[in-house]
This record gives C-alpha cells, sequence and structure tokens, in this order.
C-alpha cells in the first residue's frame, strides 16, 4: 500500500477534528426529549460561530450523501439515527411498539439510541401492564391499573437497604445524581416473560432460536424433599466471572448442593465451579425421595444438561467410571452422553431422571426396577436411553415430569404419556400388573407401618431382593418368619428385570383425548394436568387431600378440581410434592391444599389436612404480593413473587434438626444471602 501524501493526511487529521467537534457540541445540546443531530443546531440563532462552523461540515456531510455513500459507522449515534423513523415517531407511538416486542428484542432496540432508552425509560408502565395483562383462552390479571405498575416499579428500583426489593437496581441507577434510563428494566422484563409467558429464548439454533416449553416446574426454583435450587444471575446477561447461574441449599449429604462437599448448607449459596464462564441456566430440577436419596439437574441456554449428587442408580447419566463404580457428584458435570443432542426440558425424580430435546425425543436413564425409565423391561440404565415405545417415538414432546417413582410428558398436541408404577393411580389410565408383583409382597410384609415408613420399604425393593438372594438358611432360622412372610421373601428373591406389563412403557392418557394438556407435574404418589384453559386435573393417592377434591379417596383417572372451575379461578402453573400440591392462578394467588404439619404449605404449623384449595397469604405490609411460580417437596415449599422475591414455606432440618418451622421465625422478611436472581437481590421470605 503507497504511501499518504502530506496533503492527504492533513485532509483526514481535518475531517477527524472536524467530526470531534461535532461530536462534543451534540452532547452540549441534548436535552429530556433526546439528542438533537449536529446538523440541526445550524437553525439555531444563539449558536456560536464555532457552532456555525462545525454543522457546516455536518450539513456538507449530509447534502454529499445524495451522491455518495455514508458510513454510519463513523457518525455519531445522534447524527447516524437522525432519519430513523423509528425516532420520528411520537412517545405514545413509541410506547405501543414497544410492547409488541418481546425483551430481547426491546433491548437492542433501546441500545441504538439513546432517545429510546429514554423514551422506554419513561413508557416501562405502560410495557409492565402489557405483559402483567392478557386476554385469549387463558387470560392473565396480575395488575390491575399504573399506578400499581408504577408502585412495583418505584419499590423495585430502591435498593433493599431503604425498604424496596432492589430487584432493578444497578450500579447505574445507584450513582448519586444518575438519570436511570431503561437498561435495567430489560432484565426484569425477561423475567417477567419467561416465568408467565415461558418465552425463554436458547442461545443456539439456525435462523430462529429455539424457545422453552411455556410451562414446566423448574423455570425459577426446584425442590425436593432434602434441597432447593434456585436461579440466579443476570437474565439474559452473563452471569459473571464464576458464576454459574444457581444457588442451592438444604441438605447436601450426597453431594446434591454442587458446592464440591457433603456439607449442608442454611442460606441460598452461590455454585461457583462446574459450569464455565458465560454459562447462564434456564432450568433447574431437584430430585429426591423419602429414602434421602437426593441428586440434581440444570440445563444451559445452550441446551446442555449438568448433573450431580448421588449416582448409585444412574440417575446422573455419566455411566460407569473407570473403577467400574457409580461414585456421587459434588460439582456440576455435563452429561457428554447427550452432547450430540441439545436439550430444552429437564426433570429429576426420586432414582431416575428425563430430559427432552429440541426434536422432542425423551431419554431416560437411572433405576427402572418400577418401569419408571419407559424402556419395556425394570433394568436400571447408566446413560441416556431414547423412549421409543408406546407410539412415543412418532410423537413430538415437549415437557416432560419425573415423579417417585412414574413418568408423565407432554407433547406439542396436547396429549399427555404416562409410565412407571401405577399402583397409587398416578398414570391416569388401566394398566396390566407387573409379572411379579413385587409391591404386593412388599406391602403384605409392611401392611402396618405409616406411610412414610411404607415408601421406604417399596424403595428398597431391589436391595431386598438382592439381600434375600444371599441370605442363607442360618440367617433366616435365627428370626421369626411367618410362612406368610417367607413366601413373600421367595417371591422378592425370584423378581425379574424383564416384565411384559404395560406399566414399564408409555401410553398415552384417553381418557383426556378431547382436552388440550399443556403441563404435567408428577409428584411422590399423585399428579397433576394443566390444559390450555386454566383447569387442573389431579388423579392418584388421595392422601391427606392432596387431589384437592374435597376426600381422601383414589382417583384412578384424572379430575377436574371443582373448587376452581367453580369459581372460575384460571391455574398458570401447579406443583405436585409428597401428599401437597399448589397452584398459581392467573390473578397471581396461590392455593394450596394437602398437609399443613410443620408449616410446609404456608395455612400454618397446624397438623391437619387441607382436602380442597386454601389461597395463602404473603406477608406484603398490608398489600395483596402476587405470585408466579411454586414448587412443592416433603416438608417445605417454595414460592416466587412478582418481583423476583423468594417465600419459604416450612423448612428441611439441616444439621441433624428438625424438619419444619422453627418457632424463632416471625412475620418480618429474613434475608439470606446477599446474591442476585435476574440481577436482583434475593430475599427468602419466611411464610408462616
Amino acid at each position: 500500500m503507497p504511501a499518504r501524501s502530506k496533503e492527504e493526511r492533513e485532509r483526514r487529521r481535518k475531517e477527524f477534528e472536524e467530526r470531534k467537534a461535532a461530536r462534543r457540541l451534540a452532547k452540549e445540546s441534548s436535552s429530556k426529549d433526546g439528542i438533537k443531530s449536529a446538523a440541526a443546531t445550524d437553525a439555531d440563532n444563539n449558536s456560536t460561530p464555532n457552532r456555525d462552523h462545525a454543522c457546516s461540515h455536518a450539513n456538507a456531510r449530509k447534502s454529499d450523501s445524495s451522491s455518495s455513500s455514508v458510513d454510519l459507522s463513523k457518525l455519531p449515534p445522534e447524527e447516524a439515527n437522525a432519519s430513523s423513523k423509528l425516532c420520528c415517531l411520537s412517545k405514545d407511538a413509541l410506547h405501543q411498539v414497544f410492547s409488541y416486542l418481546p425483551s430481547r428484542e426491546l433491548g437492542a432496540t433501546t441500545m441504538t439510541c439513546r432517545v429510546l432508552n429514554y423514551a422506554l425509560a419513561e413508557g416501562r408502565v405502560q410495557h409492565l401492564l402489557s405483559r402483567l395483562n392478557r386476554g385469549g383462552d387463558l387470560p392473565l390479571s396480575m395488575c390491575r391499573d399504573e399506578a400499581e405498575a408504577r408502585d412495583l416499579l418505584e419499590k423495585s428500583l430502591v435498593p433493599g437497604d431503604n425498604g424496596g426489593t432492589g430487584r432493578l437496581a444497578t450500579k447505574k441507577s445507584k450513582r448519586k445524581g444518575a438519570d436511570r434510563g431503561a437498561d435495567e428494566y430489560i432484565s426484569y422484563a425477561r423475567f417477567i416473560e419467561s416465568s408467565l409467558s415461558g418465552c425463554e429464548i436458547q442461545d443456539f439454533g439456525g435462523r430462529e432460536a429455539p424457545a422453552l416449553p411455556a410451562i414446566v416446574n423448574g423455570r425459577l426454583v426446584s425442590v425436593s424433599p432434602e434441597h432447593s435450587l434456585c436461579r440466579k444471575g443476570g437474565g439474559g446477561d452473563k452471569s459473571g466471572a464464576g458464576g454459574s447461574g444457581v444457588a442451592s441449599w438444604g441438605v447436601g449429604k450426597r453431594g446434591q448442593l454442587g458446592h464440591g462437599k457433603r456439607d449442608d448448607q442454611s442460606e441460598p449459596t452461590p455454585l461457583m465451579q462446574g459450569i464455565g464462564y458465560g454459562a447462564r441456566i434456564v432450568q433447574v430440577s431437584a430430585g429426591g425421595g423419602l429414602v434421602r436419596v437426593a441428586h440434581s439437574l440444570l440445563l444451559t441456554s445452550t441446551g446442555r444438561v449438568l448433573s450431580f449428587g448421588m449416582a448409585h442408580y444412574g440417575q446422573l447419566g455419566h455411566g460407569i467410571s473407570k473403577g467400574n463404580q457409580l461414585p456421587d457428584v459434588f460439582r456440576p458435570q455435563y452429561i457428554e452422553a447427550l452432547s450430540r443432542v441439545r436439550c430444552q426440558c429437564v426433570s429429576a425424580g426420586e432414582l431416575h431422571s428425563a430430559v427432552v430435546t429440541t426434536d422432542g425425543d425423551v431419554y431416560t436413564f437411572g433405576d427402572g426396577f418400577c418401569g419408571q425409565l419407559g424402556l419395556g423391561d425394570k433394568r436400571p440404565q447408566m446413560l441416556p436411553q431414547q423412549v421409543t415405545l408406546g407410539g412415543l417415538e412418532d410423537e413430538c414432546v415437549s415437557s416432560v415430569s419425573c415423579g417417585a417413582r412414574h413418568t408423565l410428558c407432554v407433547t406439542d398436541d396436547g396429549e399427555c404419556y404416562s409410565w412407571g408404577l401405577g399402583y397409587f393411580g398416578v398414570l391416569g389410565r388401566s394398566y396390566t400388573p407387573f409379572k411379579y408383583d413385587a409391591d404386593a409382597a412388599i406391602r403384605g410384609m409392611v401392611e402396618d407401618l405409616p406411610d412414610e415408613e411404607l415408601a421406604v420399604a417399596s424403595a428398597a425393593e431391589f436391595e431386598a431382593a438382592t439381600a434375600v438372594s444371599e441370605a442363607t438358611e442360618e440367617q433366616v432360622s435365627n428370626h421369626t418368619i411367618s410362612e406368610e412372610t417367607r413366601a413373600h421373601l421367595d417371591l422378592l428373591g425370584n423378581l425379574t428385570l424383564d416384565d411384559p406389563s404395560n406399566q414399564c412403557y408409555p401410553l398415552l392418557i384417553d381418557s383426556l383425548q378431547e382436552v388440550r394438556i399443556v403441563g404435567a407435574s408428577a409428584g411422590h404418589r399423585h399428579s397433576m394436568l394443566l390444559d390450555h384453559r386454566g383447569d387442573l386435573y389431579t388423579f392418584g393417592s388421595g392422601t391427606a387431600g392432596a387431589l384437592g377434591h374435597g376426600d381422601l379417596l383414589r382417583q384412578e383417572y384424572p379430575l377436574k378440581v371443582q373448587e376452581f372451575s367453580q369459581n372460575n379461578v384460571k391455574v398458570i402453573n401447579m406443583s405436585a410434592g409428597v401428599d401437597i400440591s399448589m397452584a398459581v392462578s392467573s390473578t397471581g394467588d396461590v392455593y394450596s391444599w394437602g398437609k399443613t404439619d410443620g408449616g410446609r404449605i404456608g395455612l400454618g404449623a397446624v397438623n391437619t389436612s387441607v382436602t380442597i384449595p386454601r389461597k395463602v397469604g404473603l406477608p406484603g405490609d398490608g398489600k395483596k404480593v402476587n405470585a408466579i411460580d411454586v414448587e412443592c417437596g416433603y416438608v417445605h415449599s417454595l414460592i416466587v413473587g412478582l418481583d423476583g422475591s423468594v417465600y419459604q414455606c416450612g423448612g428441611v432440618g439441616i444439621e441433624g434438626a428438625e424438619d419444619g418451622q422453627n418457632d424463632e421465625f416471625d412475620s418480618k422478611d429474613t434475608r439470606a444471602g446477599e446474591f442476585h436472581m435476574y440481577r436482583y437481590r434475593l430475599f427468602i421470605k419466611i411464610v408462616r
């Protein structure tokens, strides 16, 4: 390339100085309504000679644009966007346009120009109202008027130490005298869209990025009988150096908290290693049961799946180690067997796990002794295996939910398939018995045990069968065993893993063929389904009134919860736990039913049962607090508020303490850690 001449260098230096002067003068002439272009200042009668000189060159460049193309990247933003049709719209028109833009595109638009950024700052109330209220088959009414929306925003902009939630506070807005633009609102808008509409875009794909299913358990929080998981970090931004986008707390004896050790955690503690820099978590799932087993699954925005916790049954999907063992994993670890597929939904059961890919395929792994893997037998699987039986191979599955020993999945066509142990009626359909009825043997041995102990005994079937097959006649003769019990032991000792029962593979819940199902939640021994009109169906064990039908009876087939339909209550989210259930209505109200002892569902700590849905009152200084998500465990539950606050009902006993609420808690908010959920500060609030 030949050297530039002296005249060429002088000309380029002069143009640079002219552009620099134009940018400086444009900043000086900025106002609340936006930044006037440098060319427009030429008409100002009070302009100085220097300003006239600078603007004359800007006008010269604009007049030459008709004859030659202008590189807009070299112009000041105010000058480059001066002729934009979007910037020329009135404020009311801009606010209307913003209401149609998803938060991701809204953020990209407002970053192009400060005029648009300021316009959104003034129109946040209208935009928030458009997200909290909608029509259609399932109407949404989370906010009554602009005053209520403005109160929510103003409270959120105040740092938490001053009485607000601190959800929308950023470093920029905390500066003294800083003008709070719209940048801090984008993350909150993504939080609202993800929670209420299921609008969560994954960071991969071709021309159109795939979206996550609208209704799944674990979108924001997830609980097991022993531990809790909660998403945190930027809603669309990177989680930051060392951050994973997840916090966990509770019992950690099996490594299910992901902190690299077996210690319990009383407060939400961020996961700091194992996921990688910049990874964004879009779904969490905490699995476990009453037999002191627990594991966790995480789904990233790129469709990768991580798992950690107890691995004795293969529920982590990592396979057998080089030492021919299944060691527990104490930090999040990517499942390499799923590296060639992209996933959009994950679910952790008691001893098994399931994932759904963006192609609509279902993969399961872990313990299969009750047919909960859907692979046609009772064999465990150390690595993920695709479920193809029962016609599921030809279906496009959108979401999956794992219970204690059964699995539910929902297709894009609104159909629901079920498989696994159907004894309690959790499958919602008829089924053929197992070839060797191990459950009958277990029940015959422990028919007088309480429900909790029966669950432990049932979960230990495989261990019992192994132990009996190795027992000697001398060991048996040392105990007083009846002939009936001996027959049960012989039955357990001759169990087979091959079984033709249709509990071992997926089948359609045909009683709901005229209903379009959009969500499913599999509990310990009952199930819940949600249709596109907001009606809730429950089936399975009616212990403690967990089905919400006003009685304790078992239901073999899905039955609509009449308490909701008769009162025109539409459900947008639900969760089934261990003999407890919770749901969120389209107006932000929380309903719960089932066992109440220990305060586990927010209806007080009285040892009783609630057989029909009852409204849960959340602490809010005399004002109604709307909720957007719920998750049920065994002795505790979590509720996510509209502003991102997390409310805890009941509690898991750690370090040897008893489960349930502690009397030392009062009605005031109890902060648990100074970290962020969606860039917002997280509060754990105890619900009495």
